[in-house]
């Protein structure tokens, strides 16, 4: 047995911050980085950079300015599949297969703009779609999976700087929340985060560029997850929430997230 390391993080601009992100490596050295939205096409993925720290093996899908997911490890992966669930051909889904046979999924749910209506606001529908049909693939998954991501969902009370002010703001409204609810029961996801570090204590995971000091106001959420089958959250021995790189130059709006697996 031994303990692998499974980091996920929204970088925002792979290559806008890759200096940041070699940096975690170099000081947190997990096994395996999950990245979302690294807005750009494959070809043009800093592999190289990954390569020369040790994550030579490289999971792709990328999209040009938006979106776009990535797996780098220095652990031996076989992709599995790259999911449309959002039905539009964006990149926001890869899943690979782990030395140990387990799976490991990494997903960028969509944000759903600003208006909390399906009706008013299409983005928000099509959220609320990817969330259901993440649900019915959920209901099918049969094998030990860790799935991880920027799921844009906050989806408890102490998830949030201020529940009652949060209510009508999309990532925290009741209809995402019941969603990601009848998600996380679909296949009896643990939780991780919530595992290591029980409601009600604070915990975030991203905060507004729009702050002045985000530190001051600490207006956070936690809209980053890693879950884990019931079998494998069992294998789960710790999870480390890196706060300190919202302070670091150019930083993501989001953080890294870790979770130790004794495997």
């Amino acid at each position: 047995m031994a303990i692998t390391r499974i980091a996920s993080w929204n970088i925002n601009s792979v290559r806008f911050r890759l200096p940041i992100v070699e940096q975690f490596l170099r000081d947190a050295a997990p096994d395996i980085l999950c990245l979302q939205e690294t807005k750009t096409i494959d070809a043009e993925f800093p592999a190289a950079a990954f390569a020369a720290l040790g994550y030579t093996h490289q999971l792709l899908n990328g999209q040009r300015m938006h979106h776009g997911v990535a797996i780098v490890s220095r652990v031996p992966l076989t992709e599995i599949e790259r999911h449309d669930w959002q039905a539009n051909g964006e990149a926001r889904h890869i899943a690979a297969r782990l030395p140990g046979g387990q799976r490991l999924d990494n997903v960028y749910i969509p944000a759903g703009g600003d208006i909390p209506d399906r009706e008013a606001n299409p983005k928000f529908g099509q959220k609320l779609d990817f969330v259901e049909r993440m649900t019915r693939w959920s209901e099918m998954l049969a094998e030990p999976t860790v799935l991880v991501g920027d799921f844009n969902i906050a989806p408890l009370e102490a998830d949030v700087w201020s529940h009652k002010q949060l209510l009508d703001v999309v990532s925290h409204t009741p209809v995402e929340v019941a969603a990601l609810g009848a998600m996380q029961a679909a296949h009896g996801w643990v939780d991780l985060g919530r595992r290591f570090v029980p409601a009600p204590a604070r915990l975030y995971t991203w905060w507004s560029y729009r702050a002045k000091d985000w530190a001051a106001s600490d207006r956070g959420r936690r809209l980053d997850h890693m879950w884990a089958s019931p079998a494998l959250a069992e294998t789960a021995t710790a999870h480390h929430v890196h706060e300190a790189c919202r302070s670091w130059l150019k930083p993501s709006d989001h953080i890294p997230i870790v979770t130790e697996f004794d495997w």
